[in-house]
Order: structure tokens, then sequence, then C-alpha cells
């Protein structure tokens, strides 16, 4: 892997966006041509989205620009997925082709890892707009809107620590796509490890964690870059509510245990994750497709009862472990005193 870093866009039908898209990058992209590539994966687009790509391939001629087209559309998570299994580079980043990222971003991820050669995972903050409204939105646990409130500049503080805290802040945020570089060998080793992570709308954020837990992580305080709230495809299916809920985010906590977490931290994950679903939306649910809703949520009630269970062990083990260490402490002082 002779280049650094791969820029891949995975696209479907929109040809004008994937246009300026690559505008963008064409201006980013200067003074760097010899550290990148950049790969675009056309899930069988049926507009002019071809003839686009091999336009803005005749002008970056100069920079390593491949190409793919499925031969159908195989979801957006399979197409993201495809874009990280193809990169041949150390690093791979994947960007939405219509998310607005600021020309000096790629300056910035490009010279970190330059600078740091271990570095794992890299976060860049971000604003977020509605696209409805135009308003700025922010999670509810983060004042300002800035998505990551932890940052980590340095790239030398423990990994897992700082994922732990920006996932518990806001799974939004660990899912943005564009606004994750993965280290591309980790990337595909944790997808080997979940062959069926493309079923699942939130695996970005075990794919993050993976990464996070097995190098440097880089949060950066200053935002590059703007997420357009309310357009998520998972948005556009109508059971998304209750999937995202009631199986996807819990399917990730238990991956992230598997991947080295602490047993304690996923079960309290899992434990706000209970608190915080909606039971609107399983009503919801069990009025229109009542078997479906029901085979979702049963399994997620009996791992919230087994978390419940944990929590308490964990609680009380602690308190007897406190009690023991103080009953050694007392019998130092009486050691002492006679």
């Amino acid at each position: 892997m002779n280049k650094l870093l791969t820029i891949a866009i995975p696209t479907y039908n929109r040809a004008e966006l994937l246009d300026k898209q690559l505008a963008w990058l064409s201006q980013a992209i200067t003074g760097f041509e010899s550290e990148c590539e950049i790969f675009v994966s056309d899930n069988c687009s049926t507009d002019t989205t071809q003839d686009v790509i091999k336009k803005w391939q005749v002008i970056l001629s100069n920079i390593t620009f491949k190409s793919h087209r499925n031969s159908e559309n195989l979801g957006v998570m399979r197409n993201i997925i495809y874009c990280l299994n193809s990169a041949t580079t150390k690093y791979v980043w994947t960007i939405g082709d219509d998310d607005p990222i600021q020309n000096r971003a790629v300056a910035y991820v490009i010279n970190k890892l330059k600078q740091q050669e271990d570095l794992s995972l890299i976060f860049l903050n971000f604003s977020g707009r509605n696209k409805i409204t135009g308003e700025p939105v922010h999670p509810p646990t983060i004042v300002g809107n800035r998505w990551f409130d932890a940052d980590s500049e340095d790239g030398c503080g423990d990994g897992k620590a700082i994922f732990e805290h920006c996932f518990s802040k806001s799974v939004g945020a660990v899912i943005f796509l564009t606004a994750t570089i993965y280290h591309t060998g980790l990337v595909k080793q944790a997808l080997q490890l979940w062959p069926d992570a493309a079923n699942n709308w939130i695996s970005l954020a075990y794919l993050a964690g993976y990464c996070a837990a097995n190098g440097g992580v880089i949060v950066t305080k200053e935002t590059f870059l703007e997420c357009i709230v309310g357009v998520s495809y998972w948005q556009k299916e109508p059971r998304s509510a209750l999937l995202m809920q009631y199986k996807h985010i819990p399917e990730v906590i238990l991956k992230l245990e598997e991947s080295g977490y602490s047993k304690h931290f996923c079960k309290r994950m899992l434990l706000h994750n209970g608190k915080e679903v909606s039971l609107r939306v399983f009503l919801g649910a069990l009025r229109r497709w009542p078997m479906s809703a029901i085979k979702t949520v049963i399994p997620f009630l009996a791992l919230i009862g087994i978390s419940v269970f944990d929590v308490m062990y964990f609680k009380e083990a602690g308190i007897a472990e406190a009690a023991e260490v103080s009953t050694q402490q007392l019998q130092k002082k009486r050691e002492l005193s006679h």
C-alpha cells in the first residue's frame, strides 16, 4: 500500500450531488495528489452518475481515481462496506456525496496521518443543521453545535476510553460516515469478525469502536464539516425506529463487548438504551406489524433483564471490594498502634 489515504464516495442516483462533491475534492486534494486515491462506488444508478465519474476521471487524471458500478443496488450499508473493503491504502475515509466539507479537512487529515503512524481512528468534529428548517441541531447531551465534546488532538489517550465517552454522549456522532477516518486493516478485520454488519444501521459505531480499541484516536476540537439532519437513508424505512432502538443499537453494544470493551460499560449502555427507547414506537409497530414487533422486542426485554441483574451484581461486588479494602486498612492501623 504505497498511498496513504483512500477517499471513497458511495453514491446512488445523485449525479448532481456527486458532481459537486468531486468538484470540492478536486480543490481540497491539491498538493496531496501523491498521498491519496479516489474511489467511487456507484450502486447501480440509473441517472448520469457514470457520466459524472468519467468526466472527473479525465479532469483528475493526475490522481489515482478508481470506480466501480454494482450490477444491482446492494443497499446503502453494503455499498459503504464495499468502499471500505475496496481500499488498498493504509487509511480509508468514506464520505457522503452530499455532506458539506471544508477544504482544509483533507490537509488536516493527511498531516495527522503522517505525523502519527499508530493512529487507528480519526473523528472530525462537525456541526448539525436541519434540512427543512435550516436550524442548528445538536445532541441533547452536548452544549453548542459541536457534536463531539471530547477532543484528543495528540492521539495519545486511551482509545477505548475516548470512544466510550463519544459513544455514550451521542450514538449519532459516531455513526456519521463522513466524520470518520478508519485504519483500513483494522476496519477490514472488524468486518470479517461481523459478516452481518451490513444488516445493522448502527454498525459504523462498532467499526469505529473496534478501531479505537486497537490504536491511537484523534477527536478534533474544531469542526471540519456539517451534517444535514433529517435525510438519513434509514429514516425512509417504515420500521426504522423500531429496529434502531430495539435491535440494532443493542447488537452493536454486544459486538463492542466482544471487541474488548468492559462488560460493565456495555451493560450500562444497554440499560441507557433501554431507558431511551420509545414505547410509542413499539405500540405503533405493534399495530402495523404485530408479529414482527413482538419478535423484535422480546429479545430486547430479555437482554435488558440480564443487564439489570449484571449491573446490580457489579454494584454489590464493588461495595464488597470497598468493604474488604476498608477492613484491611483498619487492620493495618490496629497493627501499627500496637
